[in-house]
């Protein structure tokens, strides 16, 4: 299939302009948020393995709220990348490359699939540890209540003591 080269109306190569500049810096913000992710993911390791539960819950809330905001921005993306693959289907190399400035669409979206990949292995090294420590701490547990002289009494501290000593023998 050949290409086709058609002039386009400037207000055709503003649209494709404008379309392009939105998308990149939609991707952007998505490669910056997943940047966000993976450091949270690497603190949150960190926290696992010291075992603190209030800073483990913090940091939780916070994934949730960035996991939230890559899949808005992520709604918003999807349609513009379909919008960018119309466009360039008609527009010819050299013109897109112009519109495309440094960060090329190309490298944006590699750079996304790698920040994707990297999340989910760290997610889920996350989850491996926490699993982990929360079945110490249910041996842990579990070794506490079974431990013979966790419900002893000492023999001087009850109540049942006699109140009448045979001191005749």
């Amino acid at each position: 299939m050949a290409a086709v080269n058609m002039e386009l109306s400037p207000d055709e190569v503003i649209q494709r302009t404008a379309i392009l500049r939105r998308f990149r810096e939609l991707l952007r913000a998505q490669r910056d948020r997943f940047g966000t992710y993976l450091d949270v993911l690497e603190k949150q390791k960190d926290v696992i393995e010291k075992g603190s539960a209030d800073s483990l819950i913090r940091h939780v809330e916070l994934e949730e709220k960035l996991v939230a905001d890559i899949f808005s921005i992520q709604k918003v993306i999807i349609p513009l990348d379909e919008l960018y693959r119309s466009t360039q289907k008609g527009a010819s190399a050299p013109e897109t490359s112009v519109l495309e400035g440094n960060d090329s669409i190309h490298d944006l979206k590699s750079a996304l699939d790698g920040l994707k990949t990297e999340a989910v292995s760290r997610s889920n090294r996350n989850r491996n540890l926490l699993s982990k420590r929360m079945e110490e701490l249910r041996s842990e547990l579990k070794n506490l209540r079974t431990n013979p002289y966790a419900h002893r009494q000492a023999v001087l501290s009850g109540s049942e003591t006699s109140s009448f000593l045979n001191l005749q023998g």
